[in-house]
């Protein structure tokens, strides 16, 4: 556990680096693992598609928010 939450910060830094914003995931009913997979996945999509998946993403994480609050 303690390696994955390394390996996430690591990650969340090249993330940043690379496409200059945070890295977004909605994270419902995943593991820390499953994330980290897809974080790793994501750092090889090119800047127009990675700005799509990140959107997409927040899009999901609205939608669950706003299903939460009724």
């Amino acid at each position: 556990a303690e390696d994955v939450l390394s390996a996430l910060l690591d990650g969340n830094r090249d993330y940043e680096a690379r496409f200059g914003h945070i890295f977004i995931v909605c994270a419902a009913e995943k593991s820390a693992g499953e994330i980290l997979a897809l974080l790793r996945a994501r750092l090889t999509n090119d800047p127009a598609a990675e700005i799509r998946v990140a959107a997409e993403e927040h899009a999901k994480i609205c939608a669950l928010r706003l299903v939460a609050e009724e």
